[in-house]
């Protein structure tokens, strides 16, 4: 099936509420813009030069999502464009995010990445250090960084359970940071979790945005 086939597809399997968005790291601008045309406006990627190189040469209404692990030192490249950082895994990071995102006159959008998976190379904070960056409360101060939900990754198994019951600790607890400290936030509402291979799970335990990239583009050219 073509790109267009391929994201008409991914769309037509998701529940009304549910985001998509299309992972294009790796993929060359030509191949992108197939799933532009198609319609598709929210982009992921996860390496500083590959977006900045995209988002010089793509039309700009496209939304980019910074989904990989960020460094503090690339995070003013970003800054000026980025629609959304997915990956906020310290407060070290979420600083750095309000210092260049001032210097902009901008509000960045962002989701507090959990670690939940039973895999030491992924990144995140866990549910404990994350309960601790929210209760210390310096967030709260930051005028051009907004907190809009959660981010994960589940453990890369086939084992089904195993991923659905770590969708559902990330869901549960996104309830309880909303209740504890966005409740009176619209903007605090995204549940980031799923991709190709486990979004259908993703979505039946509370995503509200997935991130797809082989199931739209086929295998990645490094």
């Amino acid at each position: 099936m073509s790109i267009a086939e391929n994201l008409k597809a991914v769309k037509a399997s998701l529940p009304e509420g549910v985001g998509l968005v299309a992972v294009s790291k790796y993929h060359p601008v030509e191949v992108v813009m197939e799933a532009y045309r198609a319609g598709q406006r929210v982009f992921g990627e996860s390496h500083e030069q590959e977006l900045r190189l995209k988002h010089d040469e793509m039309p700009k209404d496209i939304e980019w999502h910074f989904i990989g692990h960020l460094q503090t030192n690339k995070v003013k490249y970003i800054v000026p464009y980025i629609t959304m950082i997915e990956a906020v895994d310290s407060m070290r990071l979420l600083r750095e995010i309000e210092k260049q995102a001032a210097k902009c006159g901008r509000t960045v959008r962002v989701l507090l990445e959990l670690h939940i998976a039973e895999e030491a190379t992924k990144y995140g904070l866990s549910p404990d250090d994350c309960r601790a960056l929210l209760k210390d409360g310096e967030w709260r101060g930051m005028e051009h960084v907004r907190i809009c939900g959660l981010m994960m990754m589940a453990t890369n198994t086939d084992d089904e359970a195993q991923v659905a019951r770590e969708f559902q600790t990330a869901s549960d607890f996104f309830d309880e940071v909303k209740r504890d400290y966005f409740a009176d936030d619209d903007d605090f509402c995204q549940r980031s979790w799923g991709m190709s291979d486990d979004y259908p799970i993703a979505v039946r335990h509370g995503s509200t945005m997935v991130r797809v990239g082989t199931m739209i583009f086929g295998r990645r050219e490094y």
